[in-house]
């Protein structure tokens, strides 16, 4: 158990962040939260958790502030509107967003809490819902070394793959390749199981097999059980993985790159986005492919 007299702040209690949150809670760390959905926010409340009104007012009461948010626009509100963060930021804390987010948001964020005296931290992470509930993500960070260290044994409760890469910036651009990875991959796994179907071959069986050889990746392992019973609860969000694509293209167009394989699984992402599916999770692209198969 770790000491509460470390006052650790949470904004956004949404799929991910209401386990994450709950992590350092059961840890017996002293935690102040903040949602725009008070009703999230209740199951914590009632563990012990406190209530914060406003991102301004959560800011004075903690030590490290950890933000986990949908968009770069949220991260971009709940930190510099007029009741954000750096309303009411004082000397000395240590801010550590969580969120997918831009890369040069995350440098903004750095500069802004440097010259107001404190720190910051971009940790986002990959594991979904599963890795946040079993407190086992990846968690790729930018900043200052000395910052990570501080934070390290918060990170550790929420995290059993943890390193830093660089200054602000560097842990959204190790997102970014993740997200890149997983955008041909998620195709690949859909096209698959789409192929086996077709033949008549039974998808678990596959999946068991093909998922120890070389094709094992998490996406066929964890998402294609899920893609076989028609499961298409999010784990991680249509939604937001199209965004997390789109700040993956725009930061490769500033680095002149092209990436066509990305370019790909976006306009595919979009059409399950045109069918009304962005609030499933990713493994409905299965259901949408195999749709336009039967066209």
């Amino acid at each position: 158990m770790m000491s509460t007299k470390l006052r650790v702040g949470w904004i956004g209690l949404g799929v991910m962040g209401f386990s994450m949150a709950k992590n350092l809670l059961n840890q017996g760390i002293e935690l102040s939260v903040y949602s725009r959905t008070k009703e999230k926010a209740i199951p914590l409340l009632n563990c012990g958790a406190s209530w914060a009104d406003t991102p301004a007012e959560l800011t004075r009461e903690v030590d490290y502030l950890f933000s986990m948010v949908g968009y770069p626009e949220d991260v971009e509100s709940i930190y510099f509107d007029d009741h954000g963060v750096f309303s009411n930021l004082g000397g000395g804390k240590v801010l550590i967003d969580m969120t997918t987010s831009s890369p040069l948001l995350a440098e903004r964020i750095a500069e802004k809490a440097k010259n107001l005296g404190s720190s910051a931290l971009d940790a986002p992470v990959s594991g979904g819902d599963v890795g946040a509930k079993k407190g086992s993500l990846a968690i790729m960070c930018g900043g200052e070394q000395e910052i990570y260290d501080r934070c390290l044994n918060l990170l550790e409760i929420m995290g059993s793959n943890i390193q830093l890469f660089g200054l602000a910036g560097s842990g959204q651009r190790v997102k970014m390749s993740n997200q890149i990875l997983i955008a041909s991959t998620m195709i690949g796994t859909v096209e698959a199981l789409l192929y086996a179907e077709k033949a008549n071959l039974d998808l678990n069986k596959v999946i068991g097999l093909i998922g120890q050889g070389a094709a094992g990746c998490w996406s066929l392992n964890q998402l294609g059980p899920r893609m076989v019973q028609e499961d298409w609860a999010p784990g991680f969000f249509v939604k937001h993985f199209i965004k997390d694509m789109g700040i993956a293209l725009e930061d490769a167009g500033r680095m002149n790159l092209k990436l066509k394989g990305l370019e790909l699984a976006m306009s595919f992402y979009e059409q399950v986005k045109k069918e009304g599916c962005s609030e499933n999770g990713t493994q409905v692209l299965m259901r949408v492919l195999r749709g336009l198969n039967q066209q």
